[in-house]
């Protein structure tokens, strides 16, 4: 049998609260250029220390994963016909990526929380991450492959729960989102064309924070270098995860009760659901009108973070890397192809709900093979069969289903007309052949 272990996440520390202009509007503050954080090697802020013991290689596991493509819920024999993701690399900000043979395009790309350089992972949650988008397959091995296994993983630990900062010997661990702004910026700087963020602040609308940072380093990648970001959407069934949940139908701000960052900078990001078995939005998945699509996120088949182990995962954690691999499976078939109208492809080709667009799982399940099919634009290409994930035994990833940012929310002095107004900017840029 497979290993089943459960991964530790970062639990992200509250950053500086500021006080909005007023307190009549649930949308994210508006991008302030001037708030980009400065080109700077990554480092801590602050002296730390790891206070418990990193993941290891669980001698009781056996080499025998899940097939290739099983994290696409679809066989990508037909994918990798047209592309492999050569030429692309994917910056995955998590608690670092372990070096792994099955890993052989890793790069350093920094650390924030010690004084690695990104490859270390103490909780095993960034190597299950990249292996999702990038794990090299195995003939002889035990069958389990990445969805772009061409790619490049750029590897930037941005957070852990093994470790705290040396003047909060209360801590349960380290990283915030003044470190993850840093880390996105870093991650554009360096050349990612793809970043994975499987993070998420989650907290009721009516609270306060300063992630204004975050929002600029956001809008510094997608609109000045040009790069993909994918995140999560965030959990909400377990300790570190989102307080509560929003309605079903929460397609208008109005209805937010729950606010999850850097998801509600829907005019920036692709924010990713999870879905189960059927193709039936997940449990723990939280809805919001910043929700673009979805992909599989349970009972999920990767990498551990030592030896050779399978683990077995669930979460939206593990749903973004799916749409982080697609996107960069685009960006290799379609170069002349801008960051949003990567976007705006992956939307389009999603296989999509009978009713439309909703707040559980976006504009629908994630498509690779009609992604990554035709010619530049979306528009003619038919979907392939619908999608059939094979039932496993439920299996929970309590630690890991998120990255949890523990933070506080924001209110701005924006009407939702202007919320709605991005994400129409966003879904109508003109892509080659329209």
């Amino acid at each position: 049998m497979k290993a089943v272990r459960t991964l530790a996440a970062a639990t992200l520390v509250a950053a500086a609260v500021w006080t909005p202009p007023c307190a009549s509007a649930v949308t994210p503050p508006p991008v302030d250029e001037n708030l980009l954080p400065t080109p700077a090697p990554p480092g801590p802020p602050q002296p730390t220390t790891r206070f418990g013991d990193c993941v290891t290689a669980d001698p009781t596991a056996s080499d025998t994963g899940g097939q290739p493509g099983q994290a696409a819920g679809q066989d990508l024999g037909a994918v990798w016909a047209l592309t492999r993701g050569a030429g692309q690399t994917v910056a995955v900000i998590d608690t670092g990526v372990a070096r792994h043979r099955r890993l052989p395009h890793l790069r350093a790309g920094g650390d924030y929380v010690s004084s690695g350089d990104g490859t270390a992972d103490c909780d095993g949650h960034g190597t299950a991450v990249a292996a999702i988008i990038g794990a090299a397959p195995e003939p002889a091995g035990n069958g389990f492959t990445g969805i772009a296994p061409d790619v490049s993983i750029l590897a930037i630990r941005q957070s852990s729960n093994k470790f705290r900062a040396d003047n909060d010997l209360a801590g349960s661990g380290y990283g915030d989102v003044a470190t993850l702004a840093a880390a996105v910026r870093t991650a554009a700087d360096l050349g990612a064309t793809v970043i994975n963020i499987s993070s998420v602040a989650c907290l009721p609308a009516d609270a306060a924070l300063d992630d204004r940072a975050l929002g600029a380093a956001l809008a510094y990648a997608v609109d000045v270098k040009n790069v993909v970001v994918v995140t999560a959407a965030g959990n909400t069934d377990g300790p570190g995860q989102c307080p509560a949940g929003n309605p079903d139908a929460s397609s208008d701000w109005a209805d937010v009760a729950v606010v999850a960052s850097p998801a509600w900078y829907d005019d920036y990001v692709l924010t990713v659901a999870s879905v189960g078995p059927g193709g039936l939005a997940s449990p723990f998945t939280l809805a919001g009108p910043w929700v673009d699509v979805a992909a599989p996120g349970e009972d999920v088949v990767s990498l551990a973070a030592a030896g050779d182990d399978t683990v077995r995962v669930s979460g939206t954690s593990y749903a973004a890397p799916t749409v982080s691999a697609v996107a960069a499976l685009v960006r290799a078939r379609f170069p002349q192809l801008s960051a949003r109208q990567v976007m705006r492809r992956i939307e389009d080709t999603a296989r999509h709900p009978g009713s439309g667009w909703n707040a559980e799982v976006g504009h629908g399940l994630v498509d690779a093979l009609a992604a990554v099919s035709g010619g530049s634009s979306p528009h003619p290409m038919p979907l392939t069969a619908p999608l059939t994930v094979a039932p496993a035994a439920p299996v929970t990833d309590t630690g890991a289903r998120d990255t949890a940012l523990r933070v506080a929310g924001v209110c701005v002095a924006l009407s939702v007309a202007v919320a709605a107004g991005a994400r129409s900017r966003r879904r109508h840029e003109p892509v080659p052949g329209d």
